[in-house]
């Protein structure tokens, strides 16, 4: 025989709750009242039980709720059995609030915006521990695959409170080798260059080259690569050039890894969000999180139009 068939109900796991209830209290109304549903719906649940069993559980003897010995053998077994999950799963939720908040990002976001802020973040604080993690994709955060994630998008995600960090521009960078003053001079250069453009930023690229005053450029060729950070650290070996965030690039720029090739930058009519279950709201990591982000970027944001 299969083991597991041992742990299969044939029974409503709602109606043994219902019937758990009712029996504890000894009342139909109280039942409903603890599960936040109508007594009717409680009652159709024994009623239910009651025929999937085959025998009576509870009985009225005048205006009172009382077992049937059917009913007493099976309510101190399920009382217990409901106890452990309450338990199981109150201390599921401890070790959740307790712990590092896992946070999931993009690489290029990760590695050129997040981790050059580190050094100021708060680590020694209480409730500012992270589990962070790198991934192209979108983590379900429902399902619990990640605490909070930074999306870029345009803010809105079902289920998910979206707070932003920064509306994002796209400007061209290269290698601080590669800064001259004269616009003419630059565009002759590019001409024997290597763009390297996230598959991810065809559009941005066409809006920012077709706006490009003076006209738009024409590398000598054109490697579409899987993201940004990619494109950037191509740039920065000296590889050629990439179109990028420029709140993304902002501290390779300031570290003088990179250099901005012209001044001219676009919007991309999106940005970058913290995201977390609604349900989330009020933990305190992840406030204590997107209180140190958006400042963060407000600072950035400071800097950059000192």
């Amino acid at each position: 025989m299969d083991k597991q068939s041992n742990y299969r109900l044939n029974v409503p796991l709602t109606a043994l709750r219902a019937f758990e209830a009712a029996a504890r209290h000894l009342s139909i109304k109280e039942a409903a009242l603890e599960l936040g549903v109508t007594p009717s719906a409680v009652s159709h649940q024994l009623r239910g039980l009651e025929d999937a069993l085959g025998f009576s559980l509870m009985r009225r003897v005048g205006s009172a709720l009382e077992l049937t010995e059917a009913g007493a053998r099976l309510a101190p077994d399920l009382s217990e059995g409901f106890s452990r999950i309450v338990k199981a799963v109150g201390s599921l939720r401890q070790d959740r609030s307790t712990g590092p908040l896992r946070l999931s990002m993009l690489p290029t976001f990760a590695a050129h915006w997040f981790s050059p802020r580190l050094t100021r973040y708060p680590f020694e604080r209480t409730g500012f521990d992270l589990l962070i993690s790198t991934t192209q994709e979108a983590v379900d955060l429902s399902a619990g695959v990640a605490d909070a994630a930074v999306r870029h998008g345009q803010g809105q995600w079902d289920g998910l409170q979206a707070d932003l960090l920064f509306e994002e521009s796209v400007s061209l960078f290269g290698a601080p080798s590669l800064a001259v003053r004269d616009p003419d001079e630059m565009r002759a250069g590019i001409a024997g260059m290597t763009l390297f453009l996230s598959q991810y930023r065809q559009e941005n690229y066409a809006r920012w080259n077709a706006t490009l005053p003076g006209g738009p450029i024409r590398p000598a060729a054109v490697m579409m690569v899987d993201s940004a950070g990619l494109a950037l650290r191509a740039a920065m070996d000296g590889a050629g050039v990439a179109l990028a965030g420029v709140e993304i690039a902002a501290s390779d720029v300031s570290a003088e890894r990179l250099t901005r090739i012209f001044t001219h930058q676009t919007q991309t009519g999106g940005g970058y969000y913290l995201v977390y279950p609604e349900a989330l709201a009020r933990d305190h990591r992840v406030r204590n999180l997107s209180r140190w982000m958006v400042e963060a970027a407000q600072e950035s944001r400071d800097k950059a139009q000192i």
